[in-house]
């Protein structure tokens, strides 16, 4: 029976809430005051069995905390409130709320390459921005002084080093060489990431962008194992339908290297600015990983091959959801970013 009562006053104690100092003054003599309910429990203790005190004093006890800690609580809110109300406040009003924000576009779009290359095995590895010249350049067959150095518009940080000199990454191609370097084949993974070059900012240029890059490299792997890869990339991302072509392309670090265009999503092939009136827009390059490259990160060529790819975050944007200008990404503009609230989950 005295148990019945502890879990009975403990249940009402903990759904008791109060702003009001006489309402609190009440609780505490109700429950803690020299004539209270805890008063009577702990005279109603005394004439229990031995064996039961056993078993109801450490119960007794914690009911009595719960009590005090109760009203301790709401005395120190109630003193909270009260000193808000000097200064003009009122805390038990509602809050104003928050308006729910939405996610970066760049980042719904790099959220849906990486689940499509998911369903395919492929991982997520990352490195960091700040390279060295070997991983960013010379590992990746860019010898010293060839042309293709210049494609890149590097911002270099510091002259010389163990490993060369040190400049914001170019592409995410380091992290492939990194991976490459550490691990064994058969790697199967992409490399999601922030680059740097040095252009001039326009609406279909930036200084900064953000890269996706893939990697497979494996025994007996082929061009087709490549274009049927990324065949399947693009309908899922696009939807069926999606067209598709490669036409002959230059890297250094790839050997055959090909670009990729899909059919214009904004004109749908019949001709825009967009599209510069061809029907097709270029998203991607790929390739053959050259011998080179695969025998600078220690991996036998004779015995592996691999493909790669690279693409802009910022362009499969575009084409996703119609935004011409590279600007919008990088400005914050609440007006435009509101725009993919829907999108938030």
């Amino acid at each position: 029976m005295l148990q019945g009562k502890i879990t009975q006053y403990s249940e009402e104690i903990n759904a008791f809430f109060t702003t009001n100092a006489n309402e609190l003054e009440q609780f505490r003599i109700r429950f803690l005051g020299a004539k209270g309910i805890i008063k009577d429990i702990f005279e109603e203790f005394k004439s229990v069995s031995p064996e039961a005190k056993r078993v109801l004093g450490k119960v007794l006890n914690q009911f009595k905390q719960l009590a005090e800690d109760k009203y301790q609580e709401l005395k120190d809110q109630s003193a909270v409130i009260e000193v808000a109300k000097d200064n003009g406040m009122d805390l038990t009003l509602s809050g104003e709320g928050f308006e729910i924000g939405s996610r970066h576009p760049l980042a719904l779009v790099r959220r849906e390459i990486i689940e499509i290359f998911n369903k395919l095995g492929f991982v997520v590895e990352e490195g960091p921005e700040i390279e060295d010249d070997w991983h960013n350049f010379s590992a990746l067959n860019f010898p010293e002084e060839h042309p293709a150095r210049d494609m890149q518009d590097t911002f270099f940080i510091k002259k010389g080093g163990e490993n060369g000199d040190i400049a914001l990454r170019t592409h995410t191609s380091s992290v492939q060489v990194r991976m490459m370097e550490s691990g064994k084949p058969p790697f199967r993974a992409i490399m999601p990431g922030r680059v740097y070059r040095n252009e001039a900012i326009s609406a279909r240029a930036h200084c900064f962008f953000h890269q996706v890059e893939g990697l497979y490299v494996d025994e007996n792997v082929s061009f087709a194992d490549l274009k049927q890869t990324l065949f399947y990339f693009v309908q899922e991302l696009y939807g069926e339908g999606t067209k598709v072509r490669f036409r002959p392309s230059y890297f250094p670090f790839t050997e055959p290297s090909a670009e990729m265009d899909i059919s214009c999503t904004i004109c749908k092939g019949a001709g825009c600015q967009m599209c510069k009136y061809s029907g097709y827009v270029e998203i991607l390059g790929c390739g053959m990983v050259d011998p080179n490259v695969l025998e600078n990160c220690g991996i036998d060529s004779k015995k592996y091959s691999g493909f790669a790819f690279g693409m802009g975050i910022e362009r499969i944007a575009n084409l996703k959801f119609e935004i011409k200008d590279l600007r919008l990404f990088s400005e914050n503009d609440t007006r435009f970013l509101k725009q993919y609230k829907s999108a938030l989950f």
